[in-house]
């Protein structure tokens, strides 16, 4: 049954006040990289040869920061940094080349290339439960976050979200994913039922000006003593104490 559809056959029994007011609904946003998978490396290897191949550029990304970023601010500080010029021509046409290597390069096998501890079991369990909907919050443009997902086989877990290709300021994803949401289910959550979960400052940071609920995870790029700098509302070293993990998310 779907999700809302399950909601509303609740709703109705209540004819006399606001259905929204009796169940509480969490909005859980994601982030990709660091969070739910690692790539060993696919979309680094992916856009360096996209740069190398339309610009003639090699190891273009080497000196450009990438964790916690957008996908469209990263490839605007590699064309600033070797002198190109930036505008939306030359960004449309490196993403369908960088699509088009990325499905190559998450093919390949390595160690470093995973989902994250715990991930499989909790997006099972979250799936299974009617007042909860997973969407995602990433600094990937919506291709290359789904390209990843898909290899590893999760990309069925989530029905909407705000990307890249929305907005290159980080800061400003969480209302696109909010506007999708409300779209497909006709509900705005209440800020605080809103959870973004991430493993970078970046992800807590974007939580902050909308009073959603930063969820920290410190399983990739940064320590939990680093990340506890940033004072998100929870922090967990990864995802794999489930039961801990799920009184927090729901």
């Amino acid at each position: 049954m779907d999700v809302f559809i399950h909601i509303f056959s609740i709703c109705i029994a209540f004819p006399n006040l606001s259905c929204w007011r009796r169940i509480t609904l969490k909005v859980l946003l994601f982030d990709i990289d660091g969070t739910l998978i690692l790539s060993g490396g696919a979309g680094l290897r992916a856009i360096n040869e996209a740069f190398l191949r339309l610009f003639d550029v090699p190891n273009a990304f080497a000196n450009v920061r990438l964790a916690g970023r957008t996908d469209t601010s990263i490839i605007k500080d590699a064309l600033l940094a070797h002198h190109f010029d930036v505008d939306v021509q030359a960004i449309e046409e490196f993403k369908k080349l960088y699509y088009h290597l990325l499905e190559r390069e998450i093919e390949t096998p390595l160690n470093g290339k995973k989902l994250m501890p715990g991930v499989s079991d909790l997006l099972g369990v979250l799936a299974e439960k009617k007042d909860v909907f997973l969407g995602l919050l990433t600094g990937n443009w919506e291709k290359s976050g789904h390209i990843k997902l898909s290899h590893f086989k999760i990309d069925h877990y989530f029905q909407f979200g705000a990307f890249a290709d929305d907005s290159e300021i980080r800061n400003e994803l969480l209302p696109f994913a909010i506007k999708r949401f409300s779209e497909k289910f006709g509900h705005v959550p209440d800020a605080p039922d809103v959870v973004v979960i991430g493993d970078t400052p970046a992800d807590i940071q974007c939580a902050r000006p909308h009073g959603a609920t930063a969820v920290a995870v410190a399983a990739a790029h940064y320590t939990v003593e680093q990340l506890r700098e940033y004072q998100p509302d929870h922090l967990f070293q990864d995802l794999s104490h489930l039961q801990d993990v799920l009184k927090v998310l729901t």
